[in-house]
C-alpha cells in the first residue's frame, strides 16, 4: 500500500473529530499520485458524503469542466479537501474541526509534492496560507495572484480562487474563476511536458 492509499485508510477510520458520527463516507480525496496540480477545496457536501468521492456535486462539474479547460482531466491532477467529512448542513468547518483534520492534507501535500495547489474558497485558502507563512485577508483579496512559496518543506506554487460552489449563485463570481483558471493555464502550461 502506497502512502496516499495508507493516508485514504487512516481517514475513513478516523474519529479525531465529532463529524465521523455524522458522515456516511468520508472523502480522502483521489486523483493522480504524482499530480502537478493539486486542488484543495474545504469539505464534502451531501453528494460528496454518499459518494465518498470529492467534487461530484454541481460544484464538482464546474470543477471537472475548469480541468478539462485548462486541458487536464481529473485522473491527471489531486483533488480533495481541507476536512475529510460533511459538515451537518454544509455548514462551514469548525477551526477545530480544520485542527484536526489538516494533519492529513499535510501529508498528502508531501506525498504527492505537487508543483502547483490551488486553493477553492477561503477556508481551504486561509489554511495554505497559514502553513505558507502567509497573511490570509480574505479570498477576495487574494483570488487569481499566484504566489510561489515554501509549504511543508516543499517549493509551490499557490493559486487562491473562489469556491465553485459559489459560481452556482453568482455569475460574476463564476467569470473569475475562468480567469484564474486561464492563469492557471498559462502557469501550468510548462507543466504539459510532465504529462
Amino acid at each position: 500500500m502506497d502512502e496516499l492509499e495508507i493516508i485514504a485508510e487512516e481517514i475513513r477510520k478516523c474519529k479525531k473529530c465529532p463529524l465521523h458520527k455524522t458522515r456516511k463516507n468520508a472523502v480522502p480525496g483521489e486523483g493522480a499520485k504524482d499530480a502537478e496540480i493539486m486542488f484543495v477545496g474545504e469539505a464534502p457536501g451531501r453528494n460528496e458524503d454518499e459518494q465518498g468521492r470529492p467534487f461530484v456535486g454541481a460544484a464538482g462539474e464546474f470543477l471537472t469542466e475548469l480541468i478539462s479547460m485548462i486541458g487536464m482531466t481529473r485522473e491527471e491532477v489531486f483533488i480533495t479537501n481541507v476536512v475529510k467529512c460533511r459538515p451537518p448542513h454544509n455548514r462551514d468547518p469548525k477551526p477545530e474541526e480544520i485542527e484536526a483534520c489538516s494533519p492529513f492534507l499535510d501529508r498528502q501535500i508531501k506525498a504527492i509534492s505537487p508543483r502547483i495547489i490551488v486553493g477553492l474558497g477561503r477556508h481551504s485558502t486561509s489554511y495554505l496560507f497559514r502553513k505558507a507563512g502567509l497573511k490570509f485577508r480574505s479570498i477576495g483579496a487574494v483570488r487569481g495572484k499566484i504566489v510561489e512559496v515554501e509549504l511543508l518543506g516543499l517549493r509551490v506554487k499557490l493559486l487562491p480562487t473562489y469556491h465553485p460552489a459559489a459560481s452556482l449563485y453568482n455569475p460574476a463570481v463564476k467569470d473569475r474563476i475562468v480567469e484564474d483558471f486561464l492563469k492557471l493555464k498559462r502557469e501550468g502550461a510548462d507543466l504539459t511536458k510532465y504529462f
